[in-house]
């Protein structure tokens, strides 16, 4: 048996002949020595502490520092194994383990501009929060984001807060509702041109490097038609499902068809939770049993029971005879106003459409593209 007391020192001491080959200096000095060394008899445990997982000298360096010890303190000691890596860097979680306290991810797709998604997300998002969910929702849409302005929070600019170790950005908070868009990031007074792939760097980081915390629903408010940016969406995230909103016209319908088969072809592969029609008809808020249908008759109720898709809401266009509308605020706000009304029943049919795509179908894979 072996009588010999090791204490820290001596372990120490031999560590400091261990040089890091990425400055030359050697490890007890340049502090990549943890404290806490643990001593039971022969066995000896610490950890060895590193600025990033991704460096390259870790293995080598472990095995030098096993070395070092057998040769300076004694060749019985238990060391083999027993020395831990430590990070100050957080890594990023990898691709597929991001955001894992989200329940549920919705991207939100219009085949064209103008239909209104941006408002249908806006206000979907404030009728899941009102029903008591967790929500988080993001403007995702490069080529004209609308939530600041939507949400009155255009001056606001997300600010970073380090958590366990990584930088995050704290997502804005209005209405009950976590918030990030890509106009908090540009001068909205500039044309938003990106180039290749700045915009979906920027989105990735949105998505990865911001504390979205726990959520139920994650919506994702997406460029109108198709877009790298749709690809970025579905290769980083997850998705649930997809909502499609479309007006009732002939052409917002073909559009919204063309956005329905991206998503559900068999390299992409998410579900469509189902339609939105958006300006369904027109009511004066005074007589509000009058229906003008002025884009057409229930196109996006016959494009559901064509494709088989649910139709999750009808949004009507409600405004006053008196005055002109837009004060800034989501009118599902106000859920005793036909509007709020019909945001609320999209908000409902959402939350039945989810439950029953998770009940059938198993989870959505991230899309892999294979050169």
């Amino acid at each position: 048996m072996n009588n010999m007391t090791i204490y820290p020192k001596l372990i120490l001491d031999a560590l400091s002949k261990v040089r890091y080959p990425g400055t030359g200096k050697d490890i007890v000095s340049s502090g990549m020595v943890d404290d806490n060394i643990r001593i039971e008899g022969m066995k000896i445990s610490f950890s060895l502490i590193f600025e990033k997982s991704t460096d390259p000298f870790i293995k080598s360096l472990v095995k030098a520092a096993e070395a070092a010890i057998l040769t300076h303190v004694s060749k019985d000691v238990e060391i083999v194994g027993n020395i831990e890596v430590k990070t100050t860097q957080a890594p990023r979680p990898e691709v597929g383990k991001l955001l894992p306290h989200i329940k549920n991810i919705i991207a939100i797709s219009s085949g064209k501009g103008g239909v209104g998604k941006s408002t249908v997300s806006a206000n979907l998002a404030v009728s899941l929060a009102k029903l008591g969910y967790k929500v988080g929702l993001l403007d995702a849409d490069i080529f004209g984001p609308s939530m600041p302005k939507m949400f009155q929070v255009e001056d606001a600019r997300p600010c970073l807060e380090k958590i366990d170790g990584r930088d995050l950005i704290i997502p804005v908070e209005k209405y009950g509702i976590k918030l990030l868009s890509i106009g908090f990031f540009v001068d909205p007074n500039q044309a938003t041109l990106w180039r290749g792939g700045m915009a979906s760097n920027a989105l990735k980081q949105l998505i990865a490097d911001a504390n979205w915390g726990d959520l139920d629903y994650f919506l994702i408010d997406l460029p109108p038609g198709t877009s790298d940016i749709h690809l970025t969406i579905v290769q980083t995230l997850a998705v649930t499902g997809v909502i499609v909103v479309s007006t009732p016209q002939e052409v917002a319908l073909a559009d919204a068809r063309k956005g329905i088969n991206m998503f559900t072809n068999e390299k992409v592969n998410v579900p469509i939770l189902g339609l939105v029609e958006n300006m369904a008809w027109f009511t004066p808020a005074e007589l509000p049993d009058n229906k003008y249908y002025i884009f057409g008759k229930e196109g996006a109720k016959r494009l559901s029971e064509e494709m088989n898709i649910p139709l999750l809401g009808q949004i009507p266009i409600v405004q006053s005879i008196c005055e002109g509308g837009d004060n800034g605020t989501p009118v599902a706000l106000n859920e005793d106003s036909i509007t709020g009304q019909a945001f609320l029943a999209l908000a409902e049919n959402t939350i039945k459409e989810v439950q029953k795509r998770n009940e059938r179908l198993a989870p959505t894979k991230i899309v892999e593209m294979h050169k």
